[in-house]
């Protein structure tokens, strides 16, 4: 009736519909420039020799002769495989006691969980180092064990898990929220048991969340590339193969092999991921009953306990990179003083890339934030231009499957062409702000998608019953209905922005460096304690932001959610 309706009432085009086909155009365009065409670029190379010259297959042959880079294939996939095998259980365990258990404290708990997503994935290796390194606190711990030195395979494994666990606990969470108290009752009607129910309902209901964040996780640690530079040591892995082969020995070909070979698991896992979730099965009807935990004393007893230990590595690991980086000098002297601030800050320079991060953070929260939305309203809301909307909605999905590491180096082969109009951007701030709008564009656009979904889409043919524009409808409606997930996707944006190397570890210029990027060069030249001092500081920022953004959305819902309470 609807679709009638705005058939019915705009026959021809208005010219406010002009404008904002005019604005879907600019969207496809964008994604085309600074999504496609860099993905392009790496597939070109990859197929290129050093002169330019059409090279078949020969380059892939080369990688499959090099018995070093070979090594980095299999370690890079062994070590991913291993974080999964170790994260998934843990993080399972923890979103079950916060979710289906009488956990006191669970809202703090969870928050305690989420600290790594506030800071570089850098920070955790920074840690290890404190506790387990040369010169560590627990240095003959880890001895003990039998383990000789936390640099390598172990370190990396072990940092990865601290990184990686918060995007586990969130995706398992969302899928352990979502339970029909029904089938429990029934189950308790016929007698089953606790250990039956847990096989026979809760692991089958929250099957789709434990694949996706077993495939997350994969290809967060094989594309992750700041964990293992600074832990790695002699341990190499693909993400820090890229890096040696384009900015160290100039082997673009072999770097856009790489590159394509980082691509193929996160492909692989979004094909997965999308093929599984077709096949979900909804586990809320219209008929459901919301799952109320009951309190059960020893099993409660037990899953705090473990959420507490959890959450005390949580804070150890920030804790040392905290204590360190006030530390005097390691581990002689450990009066606290602030000269690794000052010898980041000023004698390293990062101040200006603080600057730099916190100007690249807010352009790409706002300009994230308007690119994704308002092209997802005109997905979602209005109509015209059928055979370009396929496309769009095609390429606002791919970024999820594109790894930063591998974006960035396209970037390099795209915007570095001395015959691309678009060259004078390179080693700009707007690039690096482009290129991480672009990298963490699915997720802004899944939240907004999912907003403009629950709006019925009478507001859109009421308006066009009156010859309202649509942008009207748009500024006046919509955006007060969706404020929400407006300050949900910017603090996204702004947060990631922060946090974010692999993205923008290709593109910066000494005039662009971020913060984030000036951590790695620090920690390169033997700075560790300004290291650690410094990925505090962005963690600082981080969490800062993030109240600021909790402040600002409880403002906007008092202004623009009064009609959602009774």
């Amino acid at each position: 009736m609807t679709q009638l309706v705005l058939s019915t009432v705009r026959q021809k085009a208005h010219w406010s519909d002009w404008l904002g086909r005019a604005f879907l155009v600019l969207v496809l365009l964008v994604l085309l420039a600074f999504l496609a065409a860099p993905l392009l670029a790496i597939l070109v190379q990859a197929l290129q020799d050093d002169q330019g010259r059409y090279a078949g297959l020969a380059n892939f042959l080369a990688y499959a002769r090099t018995p070093t880079l070979l090594a980095s294939l299999w370690n890079s996939l062994w070590v991913s495989a291993m974080v999964t095998v170790i994260v998934i259980p843990m993080a399972f365990v923890f979103a079950y006691a916060l979710v289906r258990a009488c956990v006191p404290g669970a809202g703090v708990l969870r928050a305690v969980s989420l600290i790594p997503l506030l800071a570089p994935s850098l920070l955790s290796a920074i840690s290890l180092i404190y506790w387990f390194g040369n010169q560590g606190v627990l240095k003959e711990f880890l001895t003990a064990l039998g383990v000789s030195q936390i640099y390598g395979a172990v370190g990396v494994v072990i940092a990865q898990c601290f990184s990686v666990f918060p995007h586990a606990v969130m995706i398992l969470v969302t899928a352990l929220s979502l339970a029909d108290a029904r089938l429990y009752e029934a189950a308790d009607a016929l007698g089953t048991g606790a250990l039956r129910k847990f096989f026979t309902i809760t692991l089958p209901g929250a099957k789709y969340g434990l694949i996706s964040a077993a495939l997350v996780t994969f290809t967060l640690v094989i594309t992750d590339f700041g964990i293992p530079k600074v832990i790695g040591g002699n341990f190499n892995m693909m993400a820090t193969d890229v890096f040696k082969l384009v900015i160290g020995q100039q082997d673009f070909a072999k770097g856009a092999v790489v590159a394509l070979l980082l691509l193929a698991p996160a492909v692989f896992s979004f094909g997965v991921d999308r093929y599984v979730s077709r096949r979900q099965t909804a586990m809320l009807t219209a008929r459901a009953v919301p799952l109320v935990p009951k309190p059960a004393l020893w099993r409660d007893r037990l899953l705090l306990a473990y959420c507490l230990l959890v959450s005390a590595l949580m804070l150890a690991m920030l804790g040392m990179a905290v204590f360190a980086s006030f530390a005097s000098f390691w581990p002689y002297n450990l009066a606290p003083s602030l000269q690794h601030y000052r010898m980041g800050l000023v004698d390293g320079a990062v101040a200006e890339g603080f600057v730099n991060s916190l100007k690249m953070a807010a352009g790409t929260a706002v300009l994230g934030t308007v690119l994704v939305f308002v092209s997802a309203y005109l997905l979602e809301k209005t109509r015209g231009l059928d055979l370009l909307r396929g496309p769009v909605q095609m390429l606002a999905i791919v970024p999820m499957a594109v790894p930063g590491l591998v974006l960035g180096l396209g970037y390099i082969f795209f915007f570095n062409e001395p015959g691309n109009p678009l060259q004078g951007l390179y080693h700009t701030m707007t690039l690096l702000t482009l290129c991480t709008i672009v990298h963490f564009y699915t997720t802004g656009h899944l939240t907004a998608v999912t907003a403009l979904k629950s709006l019925d889409a009478e507001f859109e043919a009421v308006s066009a019953s009156l010859k309202v524009p649509f942008y009207k409808t748009f500024w006046r409606v919509t955006v007060p209905i969706c404020t929400p997930a407006l300050i949900d996707i910017a603090r996204y944006f702004f947060i990631n922005a922060m946090t974010t190397i692999s993205a923008v570890v290709f593109l910066y210029s000494p005039e662009t460096k971020v913060a984030s990027i000036a951590i790695l060069n620090l920690d390169e030249a033997g700075d560790m304690g300004a290291a650690a001092a410094m990925a505090v500081l962005i963690a600082a920022i981080s969490a800062t932001a993030t109240g600021l953004f909790a402040l600002l959305g409880g403002w906007a819902g008092r202004k623009t959610q009064a009609w959602r309470r009774r």
